[in-house]
């Protein structure tokens, strides 16, 4: 792989900055542009939150994925907050995509690739420059990185001290993380230490004990027969993504490495570009394509097969194994007629990319309580869709991309609980979109498994 990366030519006519001399949108306007440089600058000194030969590593193991040999699991927060970076939360988060990851492991018999939503998830992308209620009409909420979801002219002025902040929630986030995972917390002979006390009688958690004492009695037959512990499955590999939406901040991220060549995005393993920022001549796509780094990019019902075309040759000209992830979007209703068209153009062009189902965000709607909500029963449906179009075309689904949460929330109707529009009041936290519970994310892994082997 070392020597495949050597023979990838440099993008012509980029640097870090080049950027700003495209379009852009999805920015947010500081009153204070010297306020705006001298953080920048800041940021540009400070260390790093991920590593090149971590980067490269996720490179490789997406690659991998791409030929069948790994399947990916990306979950986190839709939009991560400064005050939920406390040490029960980043736990319960950590906790979620382990035992996911146990349940994918076990039943789809290959190795699974996890990439949190986290550790710099704190800019979202919104339909409205502004918002307005009981007439009076604000700058919109982008995230904590750029303004507070309080509904106050204060609150929603950009503030560019927000990007330290981030930058140093992410960090702390990354480094706890980290920790856990080095100290053994992670360690696939003691799942208990992933329960979450809230969901000690859920209806799914004899299911997911059967399949841990599964797991450790093929542990303890494995060391029996070697005669030694298996020690690599201790700890796991752990990454980060998040969409690079706010690109002063993400610019400033951007280093060269020694003894590597390129620049890399260090905020982050795996950044992602969403649909709303896709153009072709825009400033997104103009930064993305001169990074080291894999790449996302959402793709959803408007996306048309020459526009994949022209992405795909603008971002990765070279066909560069585990250079491209493709992340659909569709909706349960849409799937069927959109991405079907997009995997010919695929195939047709011969490039390399590994498909992902992202089957929430298409699927969002409004209750009857006025709460954004997502119906479990169409995730579920976009989910298996995508596995049997993929099949039906001789392509493979590699992966899934879920808004999730360890904590006990009501945000999405149905699953194990059959939660309902009423339950939505309960418990709904979230500023942005609605996310799974712990136990409808549980549930959902399940989902994967039992499609994959045929169960109804």
């Amino acid at each position: 792989m070392a020597n495949q990366l050597a023979e990838v030519r440099l993008p012509e006519g980029w640097a870090p900055d080049s950027w700003q001399a495209r379009p852009a949108k999805q920015l947010a306007t500081y009153p204070d542009a010297q306020a705006l440089d001298s953080v920048l600058g800041q940021l540009a000194g400070l260390p790093p939150l991920v590593t090149s030969w971590e980067v490269n590593q996720l490179r490789e193991e997406i690659a991998e994925a791409q030929a069948g040999r790994r399947f990916v699991l990306q979950g986190g927060d839709c939009a991560e907050s400064f005050s939920e970076c406390t040490s029960s939360i980043i736990t319960n988060r950590l906790k979620v995509l382990l035992q996911m990851s146990l349940i994918l492991v076990h039943g789809l018999e290959m190795p699974v690739v996890r990439v949190g939503r986290f550790a710099g998830q704190y800019a979202k992308p919104r339909s409205s420059d502004s918002e307005t209620r009981d007439g009076i009409t604000l700058p919109s909420y982008r995230g904590d990185i750029i303004n507070s979801p309080e509904f106050t002219a204060e609150s929603r002025i950009p503030d560019p001290q927000r990007l330290l902040r981030a930058h140093a929630r992410s960090a702390m986030t990354m480094n706890f993380v980290r920790s856990l995972v080095d100290s053994g917390f992670a360690d696939l002979h003691h799942p208990e230490y992933w329960d979450l006390s809230w969901v000690e009688h859920s209806p799914l958690a004899d299911e997911f004990k059967r399949i841990t004492n599964d797991v450790g009695s093929s542990l303890r037959f494995l060391e029996t027969l070697s005669g030694r512990a298996v020690g690599s499955l201790k700890r796991v590999d752990f990454y980060t993504g998040h969409e690079a939406l706010h690109l002063h901040y993400e610019q400033a991220m951007t280093r060269q490495v020694p003894r590597q060549w390129g620049w890399y995005d260090l905020s982050t393993h795996f950044p992602w570009i969403g649909m709303r920022t896709a153009d072709l001549d825009g400033a997104h796509m103009e930064f993305f394509r001169g990074l080291r780094n894999p790449l996302g990019i959402k793709v959803g019902p408007a996306m048309t097969p020459q526009h994949l075309r022209d992405l795909l040759q603008q971002l990765n000209p070279d066909n560069e194994p585990g250079r491209i992830t493709l992340i659909h979007r569709m909706g349960a209703d849409k799937i069927a007629d959109h991405l079907p068209a997009l995997i010919e153009t695929v195939q047709a062009s011969n490039a390399l990319v590994l498909w992902v189902c992202d089957p929430m965000h298409g699927n969002t709607e409004s209750a009857r309580s006025g709460f954004k909500t997502r119906q479990f029963t169409k995730i579920q449906s976009e989910l298996e869709q995508a596995f049997d179009i993929h099949e039906r075309m001789g392509s493979r689904l590699g992966g899934v991309h879920l808004e999730l949460t360890g904590e006990n929330v009501t945000e999405c109707t149905g699953g194990a609980r059959d939660l309902s529009d009423e339950d939505l009041s309960r418990a709904y936290k979230s500023n942005v979109d609605p996310r799974l519970n712990y136990e409808q994310a549980l549930e959902m892994a399940m989902v994967i498994t039992r499609h994959k082997r045929g169960i109804k």
